[in-house]
């Protein structure tokens, strides 16, 4: 399970939290975003993915984190994505020139270009009430009180991950034995 934004209403701190073990890839999220941000469904509008991974029959949902350092924000030329007061990013598509700047330095790949109106689009969790968690029939998208999806545990496991992955990761070298074989 995931937080993937935060988000704080009524004084509360809010988190969409995404459970891929419950994900079935019925798209319902894609649809729900797509009609309550575009009018229409069409996934291909939406601002919440599910990612097919064939080969293993699993899915995943994901979309914006509104990390705080918002790669896509700084490399707008014309800042046309603004932090709102609750820490959410928004694109206003009055300014936006379609440049597609923002797209690619997103890492996570979450803002997307709209062809049909030449302007990019990503999560604003709906003003603080999501259609994608409201759409999910199997409760792997929920929006929920950090406290209830134990935010504050998955930081300290993150922190520890990433310092194991920084001692001991993949390109780490590792230390060649007394023998001197190196094996």
């Amino acid at each position: 399970m995931t937080v993937d934004r935060i988000h704080r209403r009524n004084n509360m701190l809010k988190a969409l939290v995404i459970d891929a073990g419950k994900c079935t890839g019925c798209k319902q999220c894609e649809m729900a975003c797509s009609l309550e941000n575009e009018g229409e469904f069409n996934v291909a509008k939406s601002r919440i993915r599910v990612f097919d991974f064939h080969t293993e029959a699993r899915f995943v949902p994901y979309t914006c984190t509104q990390c705080a350092e918002a790669w896509c924000q700084q490399a707008c030329p014309v800042n046309a994505i603004t932090t709102d007061s609750m820490g959410v990013k928004i694109v206003h598509e009055n300014l936006c020139v379609g440049c597609k700047v923002c797209t690619i330095a997103c890492p996570f790949g979450t803002v997307n270009y709209n062809a049909s109106t030449g302007k990019v689009i990503k999560c604003d969790l709906c003003g603080g009430n999501p259609a994608c968690s409201e759409a999910c029939p199997t409760g792997a998208i929920t929006y929920q009180d950090v406290e209830q999806g134990g935010f504050d545990k998955m930081k300290v496991w993150a922190a520890q991950s990433a310092n194991a992955a920084s001692s001991e990761g993949p390109n780490v070298p590792k230390a060649s034995s007394a023998s001197g074989t190196g094996h």
